[in-house]
């Protein structure tokens, strides 16, 4: 496998290339972090922060993974619904797992301006597009949520989102103005390069061979070098391998893709005329934003295969479906991304033994939980803050060991065919 980064919207549009050296010593630290996605950087970067002596070592190079790869969309939340999280911890913790994420964002917006990120055009609004006919429970739960959460969704009936998307599948939809867009890979970097001007530590090129615990300290082995530290973070999520069983037990490693047109001029505004990026309610959805050059950035399908074959027939016929006015447009590129996901759809943050954390399982809403969890990892280390253990609920729940891609694929497939009985329904209902 390539030790570049894959050919994607991402890696063609880099702010800068610059390489990090591979480990090639002995080194004393008190905080080791495997995994240089922007999990292991937001880690990173927090315990610099908070003047602890950090080092990251990164298999290939960081944000190459499901971090560089993804659609630069960042919104407070996580991939499980907060009513079923209120159902499982009740109201007052939900709130708080909530509060939490809100203020991760405010966190990566912060650094973004604080340490000069070029990861721009950042573009603010995120729209969810509802494909199915609820009546007037969209607006109502826009209503209630704002007065549960503090948020500030807007309800968009039928007759705005079509002046802005001009397609027959969506009904309504919600707007979400604190949500954004941004260049994934190029925050990840500049995330890295943050760190490092902070005192921390990155080697690329190294991947950890293994992990042994003497006492408390703890000795990270690469194919040329070793690292010893006090505490040791696992942030690898769909890219652990057996690394760790215990976590590699509890995680989903799922393929999910990504493609970019060509640059489409005044043809875009046939199809969608704001610059927000969108997705549909479907449990297996579609989610997609405009770039300031006219492409559009699409993304979607999910399988066990993490290279499918014929993925750009794919990815169009996916476009098409919702826009069939751009199925002849052409394809730059398509590239796929592994993604970690647990059984309950929450992120993994926690602690195994003294000194040994994680901070995994972000898939389907990683943007602001990678910095969510890196943040209370590190006060955890450095300053004993136990907020991380209002994640205690979404442990380390079983995910199906080596057959989990294939229990993953099955549950898709039911998942699709909810949604296509939801639609049937629909339609049958207009007759």
């Amino acid at each position: 496998m390539s030790a570049n980064y894959i050919d994607s919207y991402y890696s063609r549009s880099l702010h800068d290339d610059h390489q990090r050296a591979p480990l090639t010593n002995n080194i004393d630290t008190s905080v080791c972090v495997i995994g240089g996605g922007l999990a292991g950087l937001a880690t990173a970067i927090g315990l610099a922060e908070r003047g602890q002596s950090v080092t990251l070592l990164e298999a290939r190079r960081v944000g190459w993974g499901a971090s560089g790869r993804n659609g630069g969309f960042v919104s407070a939340g996580y991939a499980q619904s907060m009513d079923k999280i209120r159902r499982r911890v009740g109201d007052n913790h939900a709130r708080e797992l909530f509060q939490l994420s809100r203020q991760a964002m405010t966190l990566i917006q912060q650094r973004i301006a604080k340490y000069a990120i070029h990861c721009g055009p950042i573009t603010p609004g995120l729209l969810s597009a509802s494909w199915f006919d609820q009546g007037d429970h969209l607006a109502a739960a826009a209503a209630a949520r704002n007065d549960w959460l503090g948020s500030h969704y807007e309800y968009w009936s039928h007759q705005r989102l079509r002046a802005a998307l001009s397609t027959d599948r969506y009904f309504d939809g919600l707007y979400d103005p604190d949500g954004f867009t941004f260049h994934a890979l190029n925050f990840s970097r500049g995330i890295a390069a943050a760190a490092e001007r902070l005192g921390a530590q990155i080697f690329e090129h190294s991947a950890v061979t293994s992990v042994t615990t003497r006492g408390h300290q703890h000795k990270i082995q690469t194919a040329t070098g070793t690292v010893t530290a006090d505490h040791v973070v696992y942030c690898c999520s769909g890219y652990l391998g057996w690394l760790k069983p215990r976590l590699a037990w509890s995680t989903i490693p799922v393929g999910t893709y990504v493609m970019v047109t060509e640059p489409l001029g005044e043809r875009l505004k046939t199809a969608i005329r704001i610059p927000h990026g969108i997705s549909d309610d479907r449990i297996a959805q579609d989610y997609y934003r405009p770039l300031a050059d006219t492409r559009l950035l699409w993304g979607g399908y999910v399988s066990a295969v993490t290279k499918p074959r014929n993925l750009v027939a794919k990815m169009r016929t996916a476009m098409a479906k919702v826009y069939p006015q751009l199925e002849n447009v052409a394809i730059a590129a398509a590239w796929p991304g592994t993604m970690g996901y647990a059984t309950h759809k929450m992120p993994q943050i926690g602690q195994l033994a003294p000194g040994v954390w994680y901070n995994q399982g972000f898939g389907g809403h990683g943007m602001n939980t990678t910095t969510l969890g890196g943040e209370l990892i590190a006060s955890a280390i450095a300053k004993a803050d136990e907020r991380y253990r209002l994640f205690a609920p979404f442990g380390l729940s079983f995910a199906g060991g080596p057959l989990a891609p294939i229990a993953a694929q099955a549950m898709y497939w039911f998942y699709q065919a909810q949604d296509k009985f939801r639609e049937r329904r629909d339609q049958s209902a207009k007759l």
